[in-house]
């Protein structure tokens, strides 16, 4: 996969040297580049931004600048009528892979929420670029343009808040990406039983040596050496605490995918079925009954 990251503080993203991504970059499994926004500027004093039409506070990221680093880091023509940067650097050529689809990815507090499933989808790609925003945001007509020419625009948010700028979100993005791909994480069975996987719970709690510290033990089954046991209690834990910490996730579990002893922990942690539909028990006519044996698998 490529990614390239354009932003007016390239320092910022130096953090994706680090880590497992710094390893996948070093081990060329990821090509992830980032790109200063002001070389694709054509005043003296590297302007990106402007006042927005019909008043208001801040200023706006400019959609000619953007168009002209867009177009210059997917080696494409976009039809901004503008020219790469003459100063543009090594770093600053066309994509990787050409010919190969772009995925455009803004992230904005605007945007649609970032999930786990959105991180699946994107680390299909082979190209991302990651516009960093700052401001109030870049011009609309920079994503409005790609998606009508033809690009793959996702603007994207990491959550029900406002930062300074996209490079924060884009750090959480391009980790949760680079994660899943073939190679980056050592054992890939790690991914598996995470939160927010296919199972759609959280993760159980985990423990290590030593089995007791401040006098605090770790469970007994985890010692046992049962693993059929031991698989039983993660998946009960997993249950109980996406019960008590994220009741839409609860809400969106499949009751058919659950069995007999699934629907009982749930039960104890006051969820019951109502048409079909896992709510909180005493919600109109759910009950908190476990289905009877062999009704769920």
């Amino acid at each position: 996969m490529r990614v390239d990251v354009v932003t007016i503080f390239p320092d910022y993203l130096a953090a994706l040297d680090l880590s497992l991504v710094g390893k996948a970059r070093a081990a060329g499994i990821l090509d992830l580049r980032v790109h200063d926004l002001r070389t694709w500027t054509s005043d003296r004093h590297r302007t990106v931004d402007d006042t927005p039409f019909g008043g208001g506070a801040g200023m706006v990221m400019r959609p000619d600048v953007w168009g002209r680093a867009i177009d210059a880091v997917t080696g494409r023509d976009g039809g901004t009528g503008a020219d790469v940067a003459p100063d543009a650097g090594p770093d600053d050529d066309a994509a990787a892979h050409p010919g190969a689809p772009v995925h455009l990815v803004v992230p904005t507090p605007s945007g649609a929420t970032f999930t786990q499933r959105t991180a699946e989808e994107l680390a299909r790609e082979e190209h991302l670029v990651v516009a960093c925003g700052r401001y109030e945001g870049i011009d609309a007509r920079v994503a409005e343009h790609y998606r009508a020419a033809g690009v793959r625009v996702s603007e994207l948010s990491i959550g029900d808040y406002v930062l300074n700028g996209g490079e924060v979100a884009a750090l959480v993005v391009i980790e949760a990406v680079a994660r899943l791909l073939p190679g980056v994480v050592g054992n890939p069975e790690s991914l598996v039983e995470e939160s927010h996987g296919a199972a759609g719970l959280l993760e159980y709690p985990v423990y290590t040596k030593p089995p007791t510290w401040a006098d605090l033990t770790v469970p007994d089954v985890l010692l046992s050496g049962h693993h059929a046991r031991i698989h039983r209690w993660r998946r009960d834990e997993a249950l109980r605490r996406t019960a008590a910490r994220r009741p839409d996730m609860v809400r969106a579990l499949e009751v058919a995918a659950l069995d007999r002893h699934d629907l009982e922990v749930l039960a104890e942690a006051g969820w019951g079925v109502r048409d079909g539909r896992l709510e909180p028990a005493g919600t109109g006519d759910a009950t908190a009954a476990a289905a009877p044996a062999g009704e769920a698998g």
